[in-house]
């Protein structure tokens, strides 16, 4: 492990291993198989970067996304490590140079996609050389009930059947228990040590507000918290995507667009903008994201509820990969319940697919209605406990919610469902209970039944506020047919007989927590640092330019934050900076010491 450390340190400018990182390396340096369990920015690359430069051969990389294998190799580059692409981006004559290269031992690391590995092509090829291992990335794509299911990833177990003396390691950081168990027996990894590390991020804020106007409410986050910073909006439509995108750009926001209905130069052209430039916002489905290494981002916000926790936790994690502080923003409405309920009873999936479907977004509800910290929420569902009562750092520690008992007003909206038949939404059932004498109201004769009225005490937001738990709750379930109607289920029974007491939350006046920026630890610095911290990063957004790659590529800007702090002023005191490896110092030590001197 000593040379391990010391590759960690001239190669990759860091101190010392975090985590589990240490063990997992050690472990599959050996030659063991490993299932790596560790969130996003934990650092899950280093631990097969550093066996691949230990042991003789090239390891082979398999990864979902061409984008993702390109920034990582790029980055590669940046510090001396021999690594290459082969995928479709690459014309034929350009691949043909990366299999010489290969044969003739020039990498320590290959990037390929699972289509390409699996041709029997390739397989000849690779067993003509060493491998030093095998590294399924991302390896959740294996899960047939994930949501970032990949059909090539069941058929690697052909790895450990053509080469089974060659260790494995498969990572992810998103997988509950089903899941690990599903990556274990599809990948044959039934042997493998597992290192599961903490799927805590206590860097990023969650928060999760009552749809009102989503837009609107999205803005005045972005504006108060996060001026100038980059950040990620996802939305569930294509047509979302792109309208939010463009209202955000009339807002004079830099946003843009990404979506599977793209063409792929499109999609490729605004993915780079994103990577390359700093503040730019982008506005997704969830075809965007799986692997982008992006560190600074500093917002992630949901105008739509996801599937999963799963896929929430996977999303939100692409906010503050650098360890800097960072927001998961989500507005979520009754409109959400109904449209994720009404999907999967529309699914012409397998009844067993629906179950876990409808599992799933059970729990995805629960987080999103839960009066207890969200993180400790959020980290039961994945088989983890803290010692604390709370996080400190989510909306719910921050501002608790009161919660009432509304087994009364339940029991109204319940039987105002049923004495208008059970096929109304509740925007016409919020108008009988508020004795609103609406054309459909009078259309209908609802101003004569017993529910007419009732609920005139409470207004309209609160009104849906309590028809968003119901549903979300289950005691009320939307058609089938896609037109919002709502139906009692069997659970209402026990409710509408005064059998059961329901407790709701009330809603939260604050929806824009006040908090300290991620960029406000500046606020501290007296003015010459301060032009000193814009001259470092003037600087890196010109080298990046020049060499053609992101600026957190050239550093991060926890490396920028160091410099600033401690201002080295030898060439040995700066290659103490985190993030600033031997390479690194040997292309950039003068420039940074110009700079720092004058500064």
């Amino acid at each position: 492990m000593s040379e391990a450390l010391n590759i960690l340190k001239e190669v990759f400018g860091y101190p010392a291993f975090r985590g589990q990182q240490a063990e997992v390396i050690a472990h599959l340096a050996s030659g063991g198989d490993c299932l790596v369990l560790m969130p996003t920015g934990g650092g899950k690359s280093l631990c097969y970067q550093i066996p691949a430069l230990l042991r003789n051969g090239v390891a082979i990389v398999v990864s979902p996304l061409i984008a993702l294998m390109q920034n990582q190799v790029t980055a590669l580059h940046e510090i001396g490590v021999r690594a290459a692409v082969l995928n479709s981006s690459l014309s034929q004559q350009e691949a043909i140079q990366v299999e010489q290269k290969l044969l003739a031992d020039e990498f320590d690391l290959l990037y390929v996609a699972p289509e390409r590995l699996l041709t029997a092509r390739f397989l000849n090829l690779i067993a003509r050389i060493p491998i030093a291992l095998f590294a399924i990335d991302e390896a959740h794509c294996v899960s047939q009930w994930g949501h970032d299911f990949r059909p090539e990833y069941i058929q690697l177990s052909i790895l450990h059947e053509r080469f089974p003396e060659v260790p494995r390691i498969a990572l992810t950081a998103t997988a509950d228990m089903d899941t690990r168990k599903e990556i274990i027996e599809r990948l044959g990894l039934n042997i493998a040590k597992v290192f599961v590390s903490s799927f805590d991020r206590p860097n990023i804020r969650y928060q999760i507000v009552d749809k009102t106007n989503s837009r609107s409410q999205l803005l005045t986050f972005i504006q108060a918290e996060h001026p100038g910073d980059a950040g990620i909006v996802y939305c569930l439509s294509r047509k979302k995507v792109e309208e939010t995108a463009l209202w955000l750009a009339k807002q004079g926001l830099s946003a843009v667009a990404y979506h599977a209905g793209m063409s792929m130069q499109q999609r490729s052209l605004n993915q780079e903008k994103f990577l390359r430039e700093e503040s730019i916002i982008m506005v997704a489905t969830i075809a965007f994201g799986m692997g982008i290494d992006k560190p600074d981002v500093r917002f992630v916000a949901h105008l739509d509820l996801p599937k999963s926790i799963e896929g929430y936790y996977q999303e939100t994690g692409r906010a503050g990969r650098d360890g800097q502080a960072a927001n998961a923003w989500m507005a979520y409405g009754l409109g959400d319940v109904i449209q994720q309920r009404r999907m999967i009873e529309e699914s012409e999936a397998q009844h067993r697919f629906k179950q876990v479907a409808a599992r799933k977004l059970e729990a995805m509800l629960s987080l999103c209605e839960t009066t207890t910290c969200r993180r400790t929420r959020m980290l039961s569902y994945f088989g983890e406990s803290i010692e604390t009562a709370g996080c400190g750092n989510c909306d719910i520690c921050l501002n608790p919610p009161q919660v009432w008992d509304a087994t009364v007003e339940v029991q109204k909206a319940m039987s105002c469902v049923y004495r208008t038949g059970q096929i109304f939404g509740a925007g016409h059932l919020i108008d009988v209970l508020r004795g609103n004498l609406t054309d459909r109201v009078k259309e209908w004769h609802h101003d004569k039944i017993s529910t007419f009225g009732i609920g005139k005490d409470f207004p309209e937001k609160t009104w849906r506020a309590i028809f968003r738990q119901i549903v979300a709750l289950g005691l009320l379930t939307p058609d089938s047919e896609g037109h919002g109607a709502l139906h009692l289920t069997e659970a209402s029974r026990a409710v509408l007989k005064g059998q059961q007491n329901v407790c709701l939350r009330q809603q939260t006046k604050i929806e824009q927590l006040s908090r300290k920026r991620s960029g406000d630890d500046l606020i501290s610095l007296d003015s010459a640092e301060r032009s000193l911290w814009e001259q470092l990063r003037s600087w890196r957004a010109k080298t990046a330019k020049e060499h053609g790659v992101p600026a957190y590529v050239i550093f991060h800007d926890a490396t920028l934050h160091e410099l600033v702090r401690l201002c080295p002023q030898t060439e040995d005191e700066l290659s103490q900076v985190t993030g600033i490896g031997a390479r690194k110092l040997d292309k950039y030590g003068t420039y940074l010491m110009e700079i720092l001197r004058d500064g």
